[in-house]
């Protein structure tokens, strides 16, 4: 049983990697103003972002707790987009694509490769 657990918090782990390279992959040609001004790309943006948070709740707590990082940050974060998404400040989300996804990423990236001996299904 604890290895289907394993499994399921390997995907999920996965699902924010590739959420993270897909945010990446639709800001590389923007600046802070073009991202703010395209409803496409922050839209596409806000949806992996969502992904990510969405995620993050699947991952078991004890995987978590081994990293220090503001986990509620980015489940909070997915719960402003889905329930508040009306208190969006685009410029706030530029900030953190800029800021904080870099470091979420080498966490996420260090939590596959501590666990890469799982194999994803």
């Amino acid at each position: 049983m604890k290895r289907n657990k394993d499994l399921e918090n390997k995907n999920k782990l996965e699902h924010i990697k590739q959420a993270i390279e897909l945010i990446e992959y639709y800001v590389s040609n923007q600046n802070e103003n073009s991202f703010c001004s395209s409803n496409l790309v922050h839209d596409a943006v806000l949806f992996q972002f969502t992904v990510i948070g969405e995620a993050i709740n699947h991952v078991d707590k004890d995987i978590l707790d081994k990293y220090n990082y503001s986990w509620f940050k980015v489940r909070a974060f997915r719960n402003l987009i889905a329930h508040e998404y009306f208190n969006i400040k685009l410029e706030a989300v530029w900030y953190i694509i800029e800021k904080d996804l870099p470091e979420l990423k080498a966490i996420i990236n260090d939590m596959i490769k501590s666990n890469d001996n799982i194999k994803s299904i």
